[in-house]
């Protein structure tokens, strides 16, 4: 199973890029992993609605050219809620039907463009609560590791 991670936005603070490469690691003996980052757009403060709109599209776009032929998941507040076993049931459902590539997308500070979760194949939502993208790529990243820990039998924390 290969599984990418569709991103705006670099990594900044050091805390966050250990635990992904910490996660990274853990994930290698299990599935193939790509983390594909797409640059950001400027986003300065007291933004009006049409210059979010118009930085979500720009986003959107090249997030939309990343995407090939694979299955792809949205992660939105809009989304399904899955519990982590649903997510592992999730992952080996996919892959009983033939899917060998799913990409997560994260989007940026403003989230997602309309168009994006449009194409989405599925759309996912860790909570209600909105979470800092950076957050968001190490969430999902300890949730794929602990459904793959679930799909081979093997321990992890409840």
């Amino acid at each position: 199973m290969k599984i990418s991670i569709i991103c705006v936005g670099k990594i900044k603070e050091k805390y966050f890029t250990m635990a992904i490469d910490e996660y990274c690691k853990r994930l290698s003996k299990y599935i193939k992993l790509n983390i594909v980052e797409i640059p950001d757009e400027k986003a300065p403060e007291n933004l009006s609605l049409a210059d979010e709109e118009n930085i979500k599209i720009k986003e959107g776009e090249k997030i939309l050219k990343s995407i090939k032929d694979e299955f792809v998941v949205a992660l939105c507040i809009e989304g399904k809620q899955l519990d982590s076993i649903s997510l592992s049931n999730f992952i080996q459902d996919n892959m009983n039907k033939g899917i060998s590539h799913i990409s997560f997308v994260i989007g940026g500070s403003l989230g997602l463009h309309k168009s994006v979760v449009d194409r989405a194949n599925f759309k996912l939502s860790f909570s209600k609560m909105t979470f800092p993208h950076q957050l968001m790529r190490v969430i999902l990243l300890e949730q794929i590791y602990r459904a793959e820990r679930i799909l081979k039998n093997e321990p992890y924390h409840k």
